[in-house]
Formats: C-alpha cells, sequence, structure tokens
C-alpha cells in the first residue's frame, strides 16, 4: 500500500462503536439531540425568534459544515429548523456528526 492510499484509508470515517457512543453521546442527549428510530442518525429542532435569526444560524452552520465537507441534513420554516446528521460515508454516526453537532450548539447558543 503507498503512502496516499494510506492517507485517504486514515481519513476516512468510521461508523462510532458502542464504547464510542456511551462517551460521546451523553453531552448531545443533555442539550435535545436524539437518536432517529431506524436510522444511525441524530437529529434536533431548533427554535430561534424570527425567520432572520434561524437563516443566521443556518448561514453560520453551512459555512462551518463546508469547511469540514460534512453537510446537515435540514429543514427551516420561518423560525425553525430541524437537522438529521449522520456520515454517508460510513452509513451511520461517525466522530464527524459529534463535532457538527457540537459546533451547532455553539452556535444556538450564541444566538440565543
Amino acid at each position: 500500500m503507498d503512502g496516499l492510499q494510506k492517507q485517504n484509508e486514515a481519513g476516512k470515517a468510521h461508523r462510532l462503536s458502542a464504547e464510542e457512543r456511551d462517551q460521546l453521546l451523553p453531552n448531545l442527549r443533555a442539550v435535545g439531540w436524539n437518536e432517529l428510530e431506524g436510522r444511525d442518525a441524530i437529529f434536533k429542532q431548533f427554535h430561534f425568534k424570527d425567520f432572520n435569526r434561524a437563516f443566521g444560524f443556518m448561514t453560520r452552520v453551512a459555512l462551518q459544515a463546508e469547511k469540514l465537507d460534512h453537510h446537515p441534513e435540514w429543514f427551516n420554516v420561518y423560525n425553525k429548523v430541524h437537522i438529521t446528521l449522520s456520515t454517508h460515508e460510513c452509513a451511520g454516526l461517525s466522530e464527524r456528526d459529534i463535532n457538527l453537532a457540537s459546533f451547532i450548539e455553539q452556535v444556538a447558543v450564541s444566538m440565543t
């Protein structure tokens, strides 16, 4: 295996193990993230004062998601934003989802 091939494999997301979930998910559950039934993903609904704040929140998250090359599934109506995170590359939750959810929480807190 050449160096580039090793580097590519090292950068691939892996699905979180049960032990990793036990370590990483409690903090997110405590602030309202829930695991989805029938899908290896986490979900949270956010409510803002108005559309402008909801859109500003989505813009900040979008810029970070683009930097990470890891994009949320989301839905927005007026002041509500519903976000689902899962890593398509490993067909389930990965550390990328945990990191993005943590960033999303920081943004949400700063905008309320």
